[in-house]
């Protein structure tokens, strides 16, 4: 990876112990040996995941073409059942769009005439302005 020979790492383990000593070298080592361990960590959890998620997009790809292939391949009695579902699930959308319409105007009550609109509760301010003449 970072392409590093056996003379180079000599150096640089000379260079650590001229300039750390012998006293803290350990730790040293320790730590960085503690910190490439969770980079690696790391590293190995996000390829992971990636290739979880790489490997859910395929299936959730397969699902569908599976399911385009099924859909066209239904007997005439699935169809029909799916054709059903399909208006079962248009008319209750129905209502809901004549409410959407309705709710523009103000909410009605029972009867069909518009239900009153309340104001809300006056602050003390409010009370103090109205009781001045």
């Amino acid at each position: 990876m970072f392409d590093i020979g056996f003379w180079e790492l000599m150096v640089i383990a000379v260079v650590a112990l001229v300039v750390l000593g012998p006293e803290r070298l350990p730790e040293a080592v320790r730590t960085v040996a503690k910190w490439v361990k969770l980079v690696r960590s790391t590293a190995n959890a996000v390829k992971m995941e990636l290739s979880e998620e790489l490997r859910i997009q395929e299936l959730h790809n397969d699902l569908k073409k599976a399911e385009k292939l099924n859909m066209q391949n239904l007997s005439p009695d699935l169809q029909a059942s799916i054709e059903e579902l399909k208006a079962a699930a248009a008319s209750v959308n129905r209502p809901y769009a004549k409410d959407e319409a309705t709710s523009s105007t103000g909410p009605q009550l029972a009867g069909g005439e518009p239900e009153p609109i309340i104001a809300p509760p006056a602050t003390e301010q409010q009370k103090q302005e109205e009781v001045k003449p």
